[in-house]
């Protein structure tokens, strides 16, 4: 069966069952391959999924001799730390938070939170002041607040904000002009969510990972940093969820061979399939249950492209 009557199929079985899609788009690493919009095709939330992005800059900071996986949390903010910070705080790396390790504990600075007021208004210091519960780096515990600390530590890194270096490097090469994206309190661009893409812009990402890092002939990430931010850096601990397979640096591991995906909340998903050449997004409301469109994108997609 061609990708396209697969796709087809799919679109029509999503149509049937009610399943809430806004979006479902295939291409390869340089085209666009299907796209089916049930709603009008606009720039949306996506959520988590920001935190793939963060990953690309963390990444072109790194080979630009900026900053390391073994840069400590408390070297970047040292203005920030407790009177008398613990050994585990003081250990934190930035390898613990790309892996969802740094030791705190809890999720942190999820979106609930900050629609509370958590943390305002510097989310730094707020996270500094905090107990490290556990040793960094020995324990997946999902929390927004890795990403948001791992992306203030690029921006110290590059001097600049993660919007305007991610614009100039990888945004402006990509076609996605330059996103809205939510803030801190200070103005801080989110490491960790609330960048707004299109499903076509959104999936960008995964076409570039495909590429091994390469864009329309141009190099804008390492080979070496796609690879090792895509494979499996630390055990995660849902093992009934049958996308629960590990993850990589703000990426997490999906159950087909070799892949991956950019994963971000009520269904802003992109997931890369190197072994078919294929990357397939989808985007979802808010509303529905993203369950029921999880297992028929695993059952009747993903898994048999």
């Amino acid at each position: 069966m061609t990708l396209e009557k697969r796709m087809e199929e799919f679109v029509r079985l999503a149509d049937d069952r009610g399943l809430r899609i806004e979006g479902i788009a295939a291409a390869d690493e340089s085209r666009l391959l299907y796209h089916h919009h049930f709603t009008a095709d606009q720039p949306r939330n996506i959520y988590s999924h920001t935190k793939s992005y963060l990953a690309m800059a963390v990444g072109m900071a790194m080979e630009d001799g900026l900053l390391s996986l073994d840069d400590t949390l408390a070297s970047f903010f040292p203005e920030k730390l407790p009177e008398h910070p613990s050994e585990e705080l003081l250990s934190i790396r930035l390898r613990d938070l790309l892996t969802m390790s740094s030791g705190f504990g809890g999720a942190f600075l999820m979106n609930g939170d900050r629609r509370a007021g958590t943390g305002v208004p510097d989310y730094a210091a707020y996270m500094l002041s905090l107990p490290v519960r556990e040793k960094p780096g020995s324990r997946f515990c999902y929390s927004t607040a890795d990403s948001i600390l791992a992306g203030r530590m690029v921006e110290k890194a590059v001097g600049k904000t993660l919007s305007l270096y991610l614009y100039e490097r990888l945004f402006s090469r990509l076609g996605q002009g330059f996103p809205l994206w939510e803030c801190c309190p200070e103005g801080h661009p989110l490491g960790g969510g609330g960048m707004f893409l299109s499903l076509t812009e959104m999936m960008k990402l995964g076409q570039l990972c495909l590429a091994g890092g390469v864009w329309n002939g141009e190099r804008l990430i390492s080979e070496n940093w796609v690879r090792e931010a895509t494979r499996l850096q630390i055990e995660t601990d849902n093992p009934a969820d049958v996308w629960n397979c590990g993850y990589g640096y703000q990426f997490w591991l999906s159950p087909y061979p070799g892949a991956y995906r950019a994963d971000g909340a009520f269904g802003q998903v992109t997931t890369v399939l190197p072994e078919k050449g294929l990357v397939v997004a989808v985007q979802c409301p808010e509303t529905g249950d993203f369950d029921q469109v999880k297992r028929a994108l695993h059952e009747e997609l993903l898994s048999q492209i």
